[in-house]
């Protein structure tokens, strides 16, 4: 069946494909924050190219008649959005919020299934006010350049908002010097109590080379701990377990990498300022 080229279903219908195809090659992420680095890598799809015959589209089920533009139609959609350009903005516009508000309601109902391990995890350091009434989570990485830039972002909120409780989940993500590092800061947790683990985050999020044997010894040396007893447990199924929890979490989360944030019901995927937090503990707290 051919629809004649004045139909107005038609040409809405054409320009909500075209806005649509242009929306999911060059729409960018969602959120001002930068992306979050992650680990896995990422291949490019297969280019396509649209041909300039008529294209049949089917409409409904299979044995329904089918539905053709003709080559005409396509330069006549193709001039009403030259002299009408912002449709295709409004569009991506529209596309946009969308998306975005279904990704937060998804992103909402997985913290309320898991908040008891996101929130309240006896494994995890508790950092700010223990007793605060907002919390904020963080899934850090020591060798992720976003995690180190967002490290003097939440020391200025923790000193701006004294409402603030901050749990850390140790997420090594970036290979072997970062689980090196996360098993250390968790041994030093374990053996050494929350004041040395703070000591020991601090030094692994600005250190300058790689974590092997002689930094972080001196680390320990510096904190009066024991290096040969805190190697030892590095490697420990007690260390591994809370490991192996972080990870489960952020795979039942859908986090694939760092920094991610999650305050109260609100996720926020890659780095966030000090300000936006802020921002946002406001908006949440109660």
């Amino acid at each position: 069946m051919t629809l004649p080229l004045t139909d107005s279903g038609l040409i809405g219908t054409a320009l909500a494909a075209s806005a649509l195809g242009i929306i999911v090659l060059t729409a960018p992420a969602r959120g001002p924050q930068e992306e979050p680095v992650t680990a896995a890598a990422v291949s490019e799809a297969p280019e396509t190219v649209a041909t300039p015959e008529a294209v049949d589209v089917v409409v409904g089920d299979a044995d329904e008649a089918e539905v053709t533009y003709p080559p005409e139609f396509a330069a006549q959609v193709r001039a009403y959005l030259l002299d009408n350009p912002e449709v295709i903005f409004e569009a991506v516009s529209e596309f946009e919020r969308r998306t975005a508000a279904t990704e937060s309601d998804r992103d909402r109902e997985l913290i309320e299934v898991n908040s008891e391990a996101l929130f309240h995890n006896p494994n995890d350091w508790v950092g700010g006010n223990p007793e605060g009434g907002i919390t904020l989570v963080e899934f850090l990485d020591y060798r992720c350049v976003y995690c180190r830039r967002a490290h003097p972002e939440l020391e200025a909120l923790l000193a701006a908002d004294d409402d603030i409780r901050l749990v850390i989940k140790e997420f090594p993500i970036l290979g072997p010097d970062s689980e090196t590092s996360s098993r250390f800061a968790i041994a030093m947790l374990q053996l050494e109590g929350p004041e040395a683990y703070k000591a020991a985050h601090d030094a692994l999020i600005e250190l300058e080379g790689p974590p092997d044997a002689f930094a972080l010894e001196e680390i320990a040396e510096d904190l009066g701990a024991d290096f040969d007893r805190i190697e030892a447990h590095m490697d420990s199924d007690a260390v591994s377990e809370v490991l192996d929890e972080n990870r489960l979490l952020a795979q039942r989360l859908r986090i694939s990498g760092t920094p991610t944030f999650v305050m109260e019901t609100e996720m926020l995927r890659g780095f966030v300022p000090a300000d936006r937090l802020l921002a946002l503990a406001e908006e949440l707290r109660p």
